[in-house]
Parts: structure tokens; sequence; C-alpha cells
């Protein structure tokens, strides 16, 4: 069955390419991108002269404040305690569940971690200034908060699906939380729409848009690549076919190993290049923070270094999307609030200290504003611009951040395969996920092939987009996830909460 389906994988797009099809949908979709992204990226103070603060990032912004405050800085005072639980201090084996709380943390974070920490900062610096790195550390903090709230609704409200596995996230907390205050018509829209945009994001932006990026990012060290890029999207298919077929269980095995691996791998690289400049450093964070508020530019350069970052940040994170929340329900626990705290470690590792890292290399080394650079900061060429400054600690680094970043991009795609099975399943049911697992692995194959960057931005958009219906569940059901955090609070002050080990 494999291989037919491959041979079927490699016929429809040598088909798609001959018949025309990618010119007629790389048209459309340029005229659907550019709808969706008038809506998008509306300028909320366009009363004001100053550079564009678009509607989606002021909605992120807004969301992780207010979550933030409501829930009394949980990200700050049950840091510890996430840390305690995702090492088992708390864990039960009678919990219901499919995976344990590390499992579902390695699972959404394979994710996040990808071409965001690498690329997405480099852009968001050369573009922002190193102040831009100031608040990609606020908004990893802040968004700590929103991940709280929303892994904790998934636990809440999930279910089980007729193979019995575990299936959850926005899609039933939207559907039974709006229900349950009478707004059922209502709920079951946005849950609808919330399902059909988390699967055109896995085949886009999570899926074909990595397998495209990817390639070539590894082309900055192995220009081969591109000489056979139907073979690089065959491997990469593959790959991802042998492990999605298994399901959440595989998934979460596999993320568990290659999560650590390739965090380990690129924290060494760079820790390296910070150790040998360490003279450096304090320079470094002091211009960061004298440019975060870009006094020179007055109110103008504040609001244009700040949305810089915090939207480079909320693209690395995914903090609001609501997808950490479909991987996360799947967790053993038997109180909900558990996972929530636990999911809260997603945005400091993958923002405040991963992309910290990535943007401190490029400020001490000075690459991001090189003029020897300057056609790749241009071209917004993230991960060549990063690769050169990884050059500057020793030669070898480049060729093994091209191996990172293959890492970065395969553990993307097989999380997003599984929230986007996730959400075709409620929209389809169970007995259709061959179905989608056949698309993704041709649209992933698709990927290495095509020149259709409409296409790839599209699933980028609806990725965007999660936020709206997401957030706005959140916000409603905010209430109920206060009560059950105060409620834990004081399980674990009074000792009726233990440690296993």
């Amino acid at each position: 069955m494999t291989r037919h389906l491959f041979l079927f994988i490699t016929f429809f797009s040598c088909w798609a390419q001959a018949g025309g099809l990618e010119d007629t949908a790389n048209t459309l979709f340029g005229h659907i991108n550019n709808v969706v992204s008038s809506v998008f990226f509306f300028n909320v103070l366009f009363f004001l002269d100053t550079p564009p603060f678009p509607l989606a990032v002021a909605w992120l912004i807004v969301g992780a404040v207010f979550f933030t405050l409501r829930m009394n800085f949980v990200n700050f005072r049950y840091f510890k305690h996430a840390v305690q639980l995702t090492l088992g201090h708390y864990d039960k084996k009678d919990s219901e569940g499919d995976v344990n709380h590390f499992a579902a943390l390695a699972t959404a974070l394979s994710a996040t971690l990808g071409l965001g920490n690498i690329a997405g900062v480099a852009i968001a610096v050369s573009m922002g200034g190193p102040g831009a790195t100031f608040w990609i550390i606020v908004a990893g903090f802040l968004g700590m908060s929103a991940k709280f709230a929303e892994c904790t609704l998934g636990q809440m409200y999930r279910t089980h699906s007729t193979d019995g596995t575990i299936l959850g996230g926005p899609m039933l907390y939207l559907q039974k939380g709006f229900a349950d205050v009478g707004w059922v018509k209502f709920g079951k829209f946005l849950s609808v729409f919330f399902a059909v945009l988390c699967v055109c994001g896995s085949f886009g932006g999570a899926g074909s848009f990595q397998v495209n990026q990817s390639m070539y990012a590894m082309a900055e060290v192995l220009p081969q690549v591109l000489n056979y890029k139907w073979l690089y999207g065959l491997i990469m298919a593959g790959l991802v076919g042998v492990v999605v077929i298994g399901g959440i269980r595989r998934i979460a095995e596999v993320s568990e190993r290659v999560v650590p691996f390739m965090c380990l791998i690129y924290m060494l690289m760079t820790i390296y290049l910070l150790a040998i400049n360490y003279a450096a450093i304090p320079a470094a964070f002091a211009k960061i923070f004298a440019e975060a508020f870009n006094p020179e530019a007055m109110y103008g350069g504040f609001i244009g270094v700040l949305v810089t970052g915090f939207r480079r940040a909320a693209f690395s994170n995914e903090a609001g999307m609501g997808s950490a929340a479909i991987a996360h329900s799947a967790a053993k626990t038997e109180l909900p609030v558990q996972e929530g705290i636990v999911g809260l470690l997603e945005p400091f590792i993958d923002t405040v200290v991963i992309c910290t890292m990535t943007a401190l290399v490029l400020v001490i080394t000075g690459a991001y504003n090189n003029p020897a650079y300057a056609e790749l900061i241009h071209s917004n060429n993230g991960t060549g611009l990063t690769s050169r400054a990884m050059a500057e600690g020793h030669w070898i680094f480049p060729y093994i951040l091209c191996f990172v970043v293959f890492l970065f991009a395969y553990a993307t795609i097989i999380s997003w395969s599984y929230y986007g099975e996730r959400a075709w399943i409620f929209l389809f049911g169970e007995k259709y996920s061959l179905v989608y697992q056949s698309i993704l692995l041709v649209v992933l194959f698709s990927g290495a092939i095509t020149t259709s960057t409409n296409l790839m931005e599209f699933g980028d958009l609806m990725i965007l987009g999660m936020a709206f219906p997401n957030l706005l569940g959140v916000y409603l059901l905010s209430g109920t996830v206060k009560a059950k955090l105060d409620e834990y609070g004081g399980f674990l002050n009074s000792g009726r909460i233990v440690k296993t080990k």
C-alpha cells in the first residue's frame, strides 16, 4: 500500500505541473491571500502616523496580557511546579490519557520549534534591530499564560474517538464551551471554522512550506540538494508517513527523542559561539534594551520594533493559536490544570530560551546588519543569515545547522500532522483519517518541487487565523479556567496533591 501511495504522489505532482495546475492555483491563492491579509493585517492604529499595527498582532498581544493578569501571573507562580510535573513527580499510572506529560510537551514543542526559531528571529532582528529581541522575550513570557489557558481547556473538554484515542482541542472546547452558555450554533460555527483553518494550516504553513524552506536552507551549504528536489520531497514524505500512520503514541515517541536532541545540538552551538564572545554579551544586552523603545525614532519606532518582536514570537511559539491544546489534551492526568501548567513551559523554552540565544548570536556577531550579508537581509533569508553568523564560531557550524534545520522541519511536520488529523476527524469522522494522511503526503512531496509561494503562504495565514476563533473561546471560558486554577492551588497548598516520586 505504501509503495502504491508514493507512486501516486509522484504521478499526481508531475501531472499537476505539466497540466499548468500549479500556475492556476498560484494565481487563485494569490487573490485569496490578498483578501485575507487585508483583514489579518488591518492597521488598528490607522488614525495615527505610526508604522502599521496589524489586527492579528494586536489580538494576540491583548489576549496574552489579559490571560497573564486574569490568571494572576500563573506563568511565574507555577513555573517551578511546571518543571516538576513535566519530570513526572506527580504522575499517576492509572490516569486517563494516551501519553505522559513529557511526551505531550515534546509533541507540542516539536510543532513550535522550527524555522521560526532560526529564520524568523533573524528576520525580526534584521528588520527591527536588536530591540526586537526584548519584545520577543516579553511575548514569550506573556504567551505562557495563553498557553496555560488553552491547554487547560483542551483537557477539560476532551473526548474519545471511535478508536479509543483522545480527541481534544479548540474544536471541542469551542463547541461544548459555547453550548454551556447557550450559544450552541455560534460555538458550532467557531469549532468548524477552527478545524478547517487547522487542516489547511497543516497542509500549508506547517507542511509543504516546511519542506520547501528546509530544502532551500540546506542548499545554503549543500547546493546539490536543489538538483534532486523530487528526492528530497520523497524522503521527507516517507519519513513523515512512517510516523504519522502510528498515531499520537508514535508521534510522541519520536518527539521525545528528536526534540531534546535537536535542542541540545542547537544550544551547544550557540553556547559555544557566545562563550568565545563572552566579553561582548553585556554590550549586546545593553543594545537590546536601549533599542527596545527606539527613542531616536520616538513613538513610531517603538511601535515598529514592538510589532516586529511580538509577530515573530507568535509565529514561533503559537501561543493563542490553540494548536498545542490538541496535543496536551491527550496527556495522562486527572486534573486539567496540571496539563495547562505543563503547557506554559513551551513559550519559555521556544521563545525565551531558543529565540533569545539566536538573537544574541546575530547581535554579537553583527550579522544582522553586516553589509556583506545585504542580499540575505534584503531577501529576508533568515536561515542564511543565521548560518553566516554561526560560521563565525566554527566553519563546521553551518553544516550542523543544516542538519538541525532538517530536524526542526521534520518535527514540526509530524506534530502538525497530528493536529490536522484530529481536526479532520472532528469534521469528517475517524474512518476518513486515511484520506487526510494520503493528501498530506502528496502535499509534502509537492512542497519540494513547487514554486507556488502563494499556495504555501495561504497555509501560513490559516495558522495565524486560528487565533481569532480560539482566543474568542478562551476569553469566554477564562472564568472557568481561573476557578479551576484557584481550586488546584488550594489542593496543592493543603497537601491533597502529593508527589508520587
